[in-house]
């Protein structure tokens, strides 16, 4: 054994290059919701392992004190009861399952997409605080945050103000995906026609990786976004910034944004004096069958069969639509 340990050791920080902490978003969460989905986690993590770490053992050491040769096990063909085993057996994963249950139930408020409990509950008065208000619509392949309220919008970024609850309401234009900000809020679906909901407080300034989780396409690993968490005078300047925007965001004009696009470039796109209910008007419109094609040289299936069934070796993606202006 110890021979082996040795083998191994060389091998180790070639495991653990991909170790760094800053990858680990989900271990490093910023916001209450987050806080409660990474407790959810562990307390999971532990139950299991507290199943299945003894079983083992247990197998383990049956395996070696009963074995053929040399086991020290004692022969008894006619034993058939043991209370103490009964109770352990029967017991210990009877707590778990009522541990689990408490601690599924609580989670699930606390994360509630609709309202997170936790959010409510918070220990200082961020939870009290009005909300800011935010509508998401996801197109083929971008982000397009709208602050109804203020009538501004932005596209492929995302500005909070700090100890401040947010609450989105979550649509697609086209296919479905997900949206995800690991350190801020959880998972949750952005479907075509449909409304999500989602929540979330931000407890540090800084910027976190926000992208879609759902493979959606071939722009999928660019329909990434950063979000800004900065401090309630920075938010309302701002706010007064991208109110002065010279481009306008009227139905028309989203139609026009949602052309199937490629953001190689993290570009980001302001936009003021927003239509009231632009929201509404694009799911209820994608509900009647509203559809933005995606161009053929923009499709595998397509550019393969332009090829004769090879590999695609014509116009790069960057030739293609990367980007509106």
């Amino acid at each position: 054994m110890r021979r082996a340990l040795r083998l191994a050791a060389p091998a180790l920080p070639l495991l653990c290059g991909g170790c760094a902490p800053a990858g680990f978003w989900l271990l490093h969460p910023r916001g209450p919701v987050a806080e409660a989905s990474l407790q959810s986690w562990i307390v999971d993590t532990a139950s299991t392992l507290l199943v299945i770490g003894p079983a083992t053992l247990l197998v383990m050491w049956a395996i070696w004190r009963y074995r053929r040769a040399g086991g020290k096990g004692s022969y008894t063909p006619g034993w058939s009861h043991s209370l103490p085993l009964e109770i352990t057996f029967w017991g210990a994963p009877l707590a778990v399952v009522i541990g689990l249950g408490f601690y599924s139930v609580k989670g699930a408020f606390d994360t509630d997409p609709a309202g997170p409990g936790v959010m409510s509950r918070t220990a200082s008065a961020d939870g009290q605080k009005p909300p800011v208000n935010i509508d998401v619509i996801t197109t083929d392949w971008q982000w397009l945050f709208i602050y109804p309220d203020r009538h501004i919008a932005v596209a492929n970024e995302l500005v909070l103000p700090v100890h401040t609850p947010v609450r989105f309401r979550l649509t697609s234009s086209t296919v479905a995906t997900d949206f995800f900000i690991p350190q801020l809020a959880g998972q949750i679906d952005v479907m075509p026609g449909m409304r999500t909901w989602q929540g979330l407080i931000a407890n540090q300034v800084g910027t976190y990786d926000g992208f879609a989780s759902d493979y959606n396409g071939p722009g999928f690993s660019w329909m990434r976004f950063q979000t800004r968490i900065v401090s309630p005078a920075e938010f309302q300047a701002w706010e007064a910034s991208v109110g002065k925007a010279g481009r306008h965001l009227d139905y028309a004009e989203f139609d026009r944004f949602a052309t199937p696009t490629i953001n190689k470039y993290d570009t980001t796109v302001e936009f003021s004096a927003v239509q009231d209910n632009l929201f509404d008007h694009v799911m209820q419109d994608v509900m009647m069958g509203k559809t933005y094609v995606t161009p053929a040289d923009m499709t595998e299936k397509k550019s393969h069969k332009l090829n004769n069934g090879q590999q695609p070796t014509g116009r790069p993606l960057d030739t293609v639509k990367d980007e509106r202006q």
